[in-house]
C-alpha cells in the first residue's frame, strides 16, 4: 500500500506545483481597505480561490459569511482531524532584493520561489495533496479531516479566534508550518508597542510586519553625511546619496532574530545616537538592545530548554507629533510573563515611553509521549529512515498552540534553510513530495489512533 501512496503522490507532482502556483500568484498581504472584508479584498481573495481549489479536489468546503476563515473536509466518524495552515502572507519587503516578482512563481534548479511558497501555501497544499493520495490509493477515511484555513496568522489569530467560537474543535491536530519532525514546544510571544513624544528634526519611518527582522531603514534629512560617514566607521552595510541613507540587515522571521536576522532599524539607531540624535526612541533602541537580540540588557540572561528569549525592534516611527517602536518577545516556554512586565515598563519608563501590550500569545507543550506526537514521529521516521532526529521546542507562533493536543509538523526537512519572511522565499519541489508521504502516512496511521 505504501508504494502505491508513493506512486500516486509522484503522479500529482504537476498538480501539486500548479496549485502551489495558482494560489502564490495572490498577493494574500493585510490590507485595511474598505472592501468590507476582516483583512482585506485580497486575502478574501485567496480564501475563495483555495476553497474553489478544495473543491475540485474532492472536498466538501465552507467559507465563514464573514470572510474570517474557511475550511475543507473528507471523510467520516465522530472524531476529526484538523490541519491548520495559513493563506496570509508577510509583505515582500524590498522588492528589488528579490530575483524574480514575488507574486510571479518561478521555478529555478527545482525550487518553487515566491512569496508565500514555504509560509505556508506550499507545506498546507502537500498536506492536502497527501490527503488526495490516499483517497486516490482507494483508502476511506474512517476520521473526518478537516483542513482549517486562517487567514489572519501573520498579524493577530483573528481567524483562528473566530473559527473557534463558531465551529467544532478537532480532537487532535498538526500544522505544517514550522519544520520536522516536530515542534512539541513553543515559546510564548508578546507583540508591543512603545510609545512617546516626536520629532519634526528627526522623522522616521522604519519597518514591516512585527514578526519579521527589517531588513532596511532609511534615514532622509540633514545628518545624512555624518550619519553616512558614522555607519561606515561602525563597518555597517549602507548606501547614502542626495540626502538620503538607507541602512541594510538581513530579513529573518522574529523567532530567529538571535541566529538568522541583522536589524536595520537598530543599525540606524546606534549610529544615529553616535552623531548626537537624542529622541528617546533613537536611545532606548541604540543603548537598550542595540544588536543584542536577546535583550541581556534589559531582561539578563533568559534561557531554557527551549532556547534564549528574542527581542526584535521590528517597526520606528518618529514624526513631528508622536513616536512609536514595536517589538516581538519570544519569551521561553517555563517563564510566564509576569516575570519581565517589571524590567520592560521600568526600563521604558527611563525613557519617557508608555509600554502597551498589543498581542500575547501562550506558550505551547505536548508531552513527548502523547499518542499523537509518538504517531506523528513513527509516521516520519518510516518515510524517511532518520532515527536521530528528535522533537524540538521553538520560537515560532504557529496555529498549533490554538488547539489542544496539536503541535507543528514540517514542512522543512533536518539540513533545509528555513526561508519564511525573506526575499526570494522558496520550496523545494522534490522536498514537498517527500512531505506528502509523511503526512498521508502519518494521517493514515492517526486513522487507527483513539484520539
Amino acid at each position: 500500500m505504501k508504494a502505491t501512496i508513493a506512486s500516486t503522490i509522484d503522479a500529482l507532482r504537476d498538480d501539486y506545483i500548479a496549485a502551489v502556483t495558482r494560489l502564490v500568484a495572490m498577493p494574500s498581504v493585510y490590507q485595511d481597505d474598505d472592501s468590507g472584508k476582516p483583512f482585506g479584498q485580497p486575502i478574501d481573495d485567496c480564501l475563495t480561490e483555495t476553497l474553489k481549489l478544495c473543491d475540485e479536489l474532492g472536498f466538501a468546503t465552507y467559507k465563514d459569511p464573514e470572510g474570517y476563515y474557511g475550511y475543507a473536509e473528507i471523510g467520516s466518524g465522530e472524531q476529526m482531524i484538523g490541519i491548520l495552515g495559513h493563506l496570509d502572507v508577510v509583505p515582500v519587503g524590498e522588492e528589488s532584493a528579490w530575483q524574480s516578482p514575488p507574486f510571479s512563481p518561478e521555478i529555478r534548479d527545482g525550487r518553487l520561489y515566491g512569496r508565500g511558497t514555504q509560509d505556508d501555501k506550499g507545506p498546507t497544499l502537500a498536506a492536502m495533496f497527501a490527503v488526495k493520495a490516499l483517497l486516490d490509493s482507494g483508502i476511506v477515511l474512517n476520521k473526518r479531516v478537516r483542513f482549517i484555513f486562517g487567514t489572519d496568522e501573520e498579524t493577530l489569530w483573528r481567524c483562528i479566534g473566530r473559527y473557534l467560537e463558531k465551529e467544532e474543535a478537532p480532537s487532535c491536530g498538526f500544522t505544517p508550518d514550522s519544520v520536522f519532525p516536530l515542534i512539541y514546544a513553543e515559546k510564548m510571544l508578546i507583540q508591543s508597542w512603545l510609545h512617546g513624544t516626536g520629532d519634526a528634526a528627526v522623522e522616521l519611518s522604519c519597518g514591516g510586519a512585527l514578526n519579521a527582522v527589517p531588513e532596511l531603514a532609511r534615514y532622509v534629512g540633514p545628518l545624512w553625511e555624518e550619519l553616512a560617514a558614522k555607519l561606515d566607521e561602525l563597518g555597517f552595510d549602507f548606501t547614502a546619496e542626495d540626502a538620503e541613507v538607507t541602512v541594510f540587515g538581513k530579513a529573518a522571521h522574529s523567532a530567529s532574530s538571535d541566529t538568522k536576522g541583522v536589524n536595520a532599524i537598530a543599525r540606524l539607531c546606534m549610529a544615529l545616537r553616535d552623531i548626537g540624535v537624542t529622541h528617546p526612541a533613537v536611545r532606548f533602541i541604540a543603548e537598550q538592545v542595540g544588536e543584542d537580540a536577546n535583550a541581556k540588557e534589559i531582561f539578563g540572561p533568559v534561557e531554557d530548554v527551549s532556547g534564549r528569549l528574542t527581542f526584535n525592534v521590528a517597526q520606528l516611527e518618529i514624526n513631528s507629533a508622536t513616536s512609536k517602536i514595536g517589538i516581538d518577545i519570544r519569551v521561553p516556554v517555563t517563564f510566564a510573563k509576569e516575570d519581565f512586565d517589571n524590567d520592560i515598563y521600568a526600563v521604558a519608563e527611563q525613557y519617557a515611553l508608555r509600554y502597551e501590550e498589543f498581542d500575547v500569545l501562550p506558550s505551547l507543550y505536548v508531552p513527548a509521549e502523547s499518542p499523537l506526537i509518538q504517531t506523528l514521529m513513527a509516521a516520519y521516521q518510516e518515510v524517511t529512515g532518520d532515527c536521530e532526529s528528535q522533537p524540538m521546542t521553538s520560537g515560532g507562533a504557529t496555529y498549533a498552540r490554538a488547539i489542544p493536543n496539536c503541535v507543528a509538523f514540517g514542512a522543512v526537512f533536518p539540513g533545509r534553510d528555513k526561508v519564511e519572511h525573506m526575499p526570494n522565499e522558496y520550496l523545494i519541489i522534490d522536498d514537498m513530495l517527500r512531505a506528502m508521504n509523511v503526512y498521508a502516512n502519518a494521517i493514515y496511521q492517526l486513522q487507527g489512533v483513539e484520539l
